[in-house]
């Protein structure tokens, strides 16, 4: 009896302390949220790979901590969840600003970077973007003489035919349909529709010179469209910062660029990465993304068939680290072991890695 009551004694007793130790363990697992920003992070399905991703593995690997990933939509939802303690870490391309050490700790920086500019390869100009250029030059006013000379010939062939053609169409709608076709015919392509010669080789003559007057027009057309298409194209080059005032530029949400653009008055959209502000680039929505030098060049590197080119130098240098909730005891630790990896050489490693040995 007295070695069952001592067994009985000794699992109550125990029982909490291991339970206690338990809660230890599963609660020492560090929760690291990552923000999808190649190749700094990755993400593809549960797998979490990129040059951020491999320091802090090394980093954990010297520390011996363990940890998960929670990956974020944006740079917003990663800078919030760290600012207040919902994750441990935060690992991505984290720029450290003024601004966002007031919400939560750095580490040592681990990375150089900068702002750059992405633009199309050819500018795209929309329709609105040319009727505004013809304005500006002046075309549209004899546009609308030519408008207007196309009408009263249309209406001038419509009343001849009834006349003289005793084949052409007698219902109006059909008629003027038909004079139409033929007029912008000679117009748009110089040739005119197979029609009857009603006055021998004085109609000849006559049609001869409505041909003529139809290349000129469609020559003029043809030159003052692609003048103006030209000129928009050169007076909308992007190369330097300096050439953003009046345009539009795609950044993503949360990001410095955000900040900077917001700073600078540039007119800007907020996207969820840089796969979503190419897509607003390619389908002329903005007219050039702002962002992190190494991810745009990474981008251009991945996606050669791209046409697309980072222009211009790094306008706002930056310096990366990883963000830790205010007062965290892994701040002083993960500095150390960044200071070293930069000692020791594992940085530059990575950094030709994933970027080359230039």
């Amino acid at each position: 009896m007295m070695r069952i009551l001592a067994a009985f004694l000794a699992l109550v007793c125990f029982s909490p302390l291991s339970a206690a130790q338990d809660s230890t363990e599963e609660t020492s697992k560090l929760l690291v949220g990552v923000y999808e920003s190649p190749p700094f992070v990755m993400v593809e399905g549960d797998d979490v790979s990129g040059m951020a991703v491999d320091l802090w593995e090394y980093i954990a690997g010297e520390t011996g901590a363990e940890y998960e990933y929670k990956s974020f939509d944006t740079v917003t939802q990663l800078i919030d969840a760290v600012s207040s303690e919902q994750i441990d870490l935060a690992v991505t391309n984290l720029t450290i600003t003024e601004k966002r050490a007031g919400r939560f700790d750095f580490t040592q920086p681990w990375f150089d970077a900068g702002l750059r500019i992405m633009v199309s390869e050819t500018p795209h100009v929309g329709f609105s973007g040319l009727v505004e250029g013809l304005r500006d030059a002046g075309y549209l006013k004899p546009y609308a003489w030519l408008a207007l000379i196309i009408v009263v010939s249309t209406l001038g062939m419509t009343l001849f035919d009834r006349r003289f053609d005793k084949g052409f169409p007698q219902k109006w709608t059909d008629g003027v349909a038909e004079s139409f076709y033929s007029v912008m015919s000679v117009v748009t392509s110089g040739k005119a529709p197979s029609r009857k010669n009603l006055f021998g080789w004085v109609g000849r003559i006559w049609q001869a010179l409505w041909l003529v007057c139809g290349i000129a027009v469609m020559a003029y057309v043809t030159s003052s469209v692609t003048s103006v298409m030209t000129s928009l194209s050169l007076t909308g080059t992007i190369n330097s910062v300096s050439d953003l005032a009046g345009k539009t530029v795609a950044v993503a949400e949360g990001s410095s660029a955000e900040e900077f653009a917001h700073d600078s008055i540039i007119t800007s959209i907020s996207t969820r990465n840089i796969n979503a502000s190419v897509e607003a680039l390619e389908n002329g929505w903005v007219e050039a993304i702002i962002g992190d030098a190494p991810v745009l060049e990474y981008y251009l590197h991945r996606n050669p068939q791209a046409e697309l080119k980072v222009v211009g130098p790094i306008f706002q240098p930056e310096k990366y680290g990883f963000g830790l909730p205010h007062g965290s005891p892994l701040r002083r630790e993960m500095t150390i072991e960044v200071v070293g990896a930069h000692e020791n050489g594992v940085i530059d490693d990575l950094r030709t890695q994933y970027f080359g040995d230039n």
